[in-house]
């Protein structure tokens, strides 16, 4: 039942995807494609396990290869006609003529004499995600400086208005976003200059939002706002959390294989062989993101690793030292993690599978593989007839796979600036991510009832990990439909990781009695 909602689910993402996609003519319907493809093995493999039809390994490299293929052919074809379309708009906007522009003012002072305050609550909340409580008005110099650098060839400004140490401007954005950008920031470091105290950062920092009515908004703030590097407090912080992160793998290891590590400090040689290899996974995720970030030249703070003698770890809450440029780069840097961390863990899983014969480390009963969707059916897949037996013998990279796929699972949970909420946050927008943040919770909340797992991690979520990342530089650009795509898969991968199979879709696969 549960893999069949699944199912349905990812089915109902397409079919979203589909409606989005159609207002945008061939270009948006390629793009689309794309998202089908990427995500159709996954959908052709659960599907078929519901009706009692189990693909073997080489069909299913089969079905990845093929997709990738299909992948790659249709994203050269999206970026063809992203071309045309371009050149297309430019030969619009050449045609487009001065008179045109004079009208367009005209409408443009017209609509700032309808400014609702619904509007400017929105632009407050905003800049209130950028800026401190503290208030310092904005010096009038600065004022009159920036608002010098708005004109019909980039952001025509209707409204001006004042906002703690910096302002807002409501009106029409003239061209696209990233450019506009672009220009603004150099023609604002032109009238106002670079920081006293540090010369080779700008005075003030411009951002470019959307008001709730839909129209653009620019919040330009001191840069004395952006955030700040770790303090020495805060890094001896992380340092300590790695040490106990690391006794937690050590005990989490011995707990695996029968024994308390801490009572027995002298079988460190048993466990730390299986403690390496979770560690393994949280240092690769974090070099995901590490990597990323470096190539957008964003700073990273130390991972601060929440240490938990269950599993190890449940991954690292890891600040942005750095102002995010657009969402596109929160995207990539969200995911980069999960991808690295969640593709290591599940050729661990693979690997383990295929590694495991009669004689193997762990043996364990045949039902403890109905709790997780994905391991489950991989298990199924690998391992056929050994699951018949009531218990299975299995390599160790199978368990230590299994534990990395549940991290990264938890990870991407889609709330506050948990990857899953970060990744949401990019694709869907603040609004969308706060509302998941809070459903996010409450699943949580439910779910403890029958695992104290999710309590623990409910409370850290609430407690550490609720607000949403800061708004970007430029939040109006989307990042585009394959980005899109891969976040789709993240949370549908997400999910088949932590529902556990039902019973009966269990006996059809033959696992447990």
């Amino acid at each position: 039942m549960i893999t069949a909602i699944t199912v349905l689910v990812a089915l109902g993402f397409l079919g979203w995807g589909f409606y989005r996609a159609r207002p945008f003519g061939k270009l948006g319907l390629v793009a689309w494609l794309q998202s089908v493809v990427l995500i159709a093995p996954w959908l052709l493999f659960f599907g078929l396990s519901i009706v009692g039809i189990y693909l073997n390994i080489v069909s299913v490299l089969f079905l990845f290869v093929l997709s990738t293929g299909l992948y790659i052919y249709l994203g050269s074809r999206l970026r063809s006609l992203a071309q045309s379309e371009v050149l297309a708009q430019r030969a619009t906007a050449i045609a487009e003529t001065q008179d045109t522009h004079s009208l367009e003012i005209g409408n443009d002072t017209a609509n700032a004499l309808n400014t609702t305050d619904a509007a400017k609550t929105q632009a407050e909340k905003l800049a209130e995600a950028l800026a401190e409580p503290d208030i310092v008005p904005i010096p009038a110099d600065d004022l009159k400086a920036i608002q010098s650098i708005f004109g019909i060839d980039t952001f025509f400004a209707t409204e001006t208005i004042p906002y703690q140490e910096g302002v807002i401007l409501r009106g029409n954005l003239r061209g696209e976003a990233e450019a506009t950008i672009a220009r603004l920031s150099e023609r604002l470091q032109e009238k106002v200059g670079f920081s006293e105290t540090n010369p080779q950062q700008p005075r003030y920092r411009l951002f470019l939002v959307e008001g709730q009515d839909g129209k653009p908004v620019v919040i330009v703030l001191p840069t004395s706002r952006d955030p700040q590097p770790s303090t020495l407090f805060q890094k001896g912080v992380a340092v300590m959390l790695l040490f106990a992160t690391i006794a937690a793998s050590l005990e989490s290891s011995g707990l695996m294989l029968g024994f308390d590590f801490f009572t027995s400090p002298n079988r460190i040689a048993e466990v730390l062989p299986l403690s390496a290899g979770l560690l393994s996974v949280l240092a690769v995720h974090e070099l995901g993101h590490w990597l990323v970030a470096r190539r957008y030249q964003v700073r990273l703070s130390l991972p601060f690793f929440i240490p938990t003698w269950q599993i190890g770890s449940f991954g690292a809450i890891t600040r942005f030292e750095s102002v995010l440029p657009n969402r596109s780069t929160l995207f990539d840097i969200a995911i980069a993690g999960p991808a690295a961390g969640g593709l290591l863990s599940l050729v661990m899983v693979v690997a383990g599978l295929l590694l495991s014969h009669k004689g193997s480390l762990f043996q364990v009963p045949t039902e403890f593989f109905q709790g997780s969707i994905l391991v489950g059916t991989l298990t199924r897949v690998v391992l056929r007839e050994s699951l018949q037996q009531p218990i299975v013998d299995v390599h160790p990279l199978v368990i230590l796979g299994w534990l990395g796929l549940v991290i990264t699972a938890l990870n991407l949970l889609p709330a506050g600036q948990l990857d899953g909420g970060r990744i949401v946050q990019a694709i869907y927008g603040r609004t969308i991510a706060g509302r998941t943040t809070i459903a996010s919770i409450i699943v949580l909340g439910f779910a403890s009832i029958v695992n104290p797992l999710a309590l623990y991690w409910a409370i850290v979520v609430l407690f550490l990990q609720r607000e949403l990342e800061r708004p970007s530089q430029n939040e109006l650009t989307e990042p585009d439909d394959t980005r899109a795509a891969l976040g789709l898969l993240a949370l549908f991968l997400m999910i088949v990781t932590l529902l556990p199979l039902t019973p009966s879709l269990a006996g059809r696969l033959g696992i447990g009695g």
